[in-house]
């Protein structure tokens, strides 16, 4: 076991899909005694107040994917400040690692941890590997990844993929302990819509008519929580209680993970760490990917999910009020399918994500002789 205190850089972009997991790492790390900072773009938030023994830097860094011609040109040329910022800064804090966890923001870094020659790690929430991370995969020591079947890794670099998981709030490893039973009687058949942080206001006009199908025995039973965002929360509030239906709406669910103990069905998009937390908690799921994610990885996403049997995807092309009504009644009238796909969500989890990437980067399991399992499925595509 390697027993070495450690300074490991983590570098991250702003948003919560890349950053959650890297407090995740952080507060793992530093229970076991290893020192951490955080880089990360000047958007970056870092990991709040609660987190303060994780120093926080920030460099210059700027996507450029979709981009014209002048605005990538302006990207790069941040991009190449923001390693030149980094290299600065990673050769000041004597770092034994660098762990890089998507986004742009952690281009900068990475590239600046490779040339100093300190170990860079990835991690890749998605099934699909990520474009920065595929411009970091061959300087990496290792690409530690959240699904079993991961696409767009770099021909030649196969070997360096681990399966790790990803983190989950430990709120959400709790519903682990809830079992799953289906309502007996008249009691509440719980819904659980959620958009993801950018909402989906596609949710907001096909789900409250597509339960207006559903015959009135059924709708007695509905209890709802969707998540709305923007503007029409008071026409779908009209909708649902037309047709009596209770429903809470909300822009933002605080208790959140309590909500998605009681679901006994989530409607949702599929992004990494809405499909993570739907496993971790055993709760089955209809997923519609966001058409216009990255490279489609949310449709990649879902197949992972569904094709163990946890959920259904439909396609937003295919998401109709008629299409979503028979699927929802065929599952209220044959509720060991629910049974059934709550059951494979829980052993489709990846548990102790947090523990597992720490274990890769600070190399324990190697001394043990063992080396971290790959993951099942990889397939290569070229970076972008």
């Amino acid at each position: 076991m390697n027993h070495k205190k450690m300074h490991i850089v983590l570098t991250a972009g702003g948003t919560g899909g890349h950053m959650f997991p890297a407090r995740a790492l952080a507060e793992e790390l530093l229970s076991r005694g290893h020192r951490v900072s955080l880089v990360t773009d000047t958007r970056g938030q870092g990991f709040g107040n609660d987190l303060q023994d994780v120093t926080v830097h920030r460099v210059s860094a700027a996507g450029v994917a979709g981009s014209g011609l002048i605005k990538k040109a302006m990207s790069l040329c941040k991009l190449a400040i923001g390693a030149f910022q980094a290299r600065k800064l990673l050769g000041s804090l004597n770092a034994d690692a660098v762990v890089a966890f998507g986004g742009y923001a952690s281009v900068p870094a990475g590239l600046a941890g490779s040339q100093l020659g300190i170990p860079l790690y990835l991690h890749e929430q998605n099934a699909v590997l990520g474009r920065a991370n595929r411009l970091l995969a061959g300087k990496a020591k290792r690409i530690c990844t959240s699904f079993r079947n991961v696409s767009h890794v770099p021909v030649g670099q196969e070997a360096k993929v681990a399966l790790t998981g990803n983190p989950v709030r430990p709120a959400i490893m709790d519903i682990r302990e809830i079992p799953f039973s289906i309502p007996e009687g008249e009691n509440k058949f719980h819904i659980l819509v959620t958009g993801g942080s950018q909402g989906a206001s596609v949710f907001n006009t096909v789900i409250p008519e597509a339960l207006a199908l559903i015959p009135e025995e059924m709708r007695k039973r509905l209890h709802v929580s969707q998540q709305v965002r923007g503007e029409g929360s008071e026409n779908i509030a009209a909708i649902y209680q037309k047709n009596g239906i209770k429903a809470d709406l909300k822009p933002f669910f605080d208790d959140m993970p309590e909500r998605l103990g009681q679901a006994h069905i989530a409607i949702c998009r599929s992004g990494a760490s809405t499909i993570t937390e739907l496993a971790a908690a055993g709760r089955p799921a209809i997923l519609v990917p966001y058409p216009h994610a990255t490279d489609d990885h949310q449709t990649d996403n879902a197949r992972d999910f569904t094709d163990a049997g946890a959920g259904w995807l439909m396609t937003q092309a295919c998401l109709d009020t008629k299409n979503l009504a028979e699927r929802l009644i065929s599952l209220f009238s044959h509720t060991q399918l629910l049974q059934r796909a709550a059951s494979c969500a829980n052993e489709h989890a990846i548990t102790g994500a947090a523990s597992n990437l720490a274990d890769v980067i600070c190399g324990s399991k190697a001394d043990n002789g063992d080396e971290p399992s790959t993951s099942e499925n990889v397939s290569t595509g070229a970076a972008a």
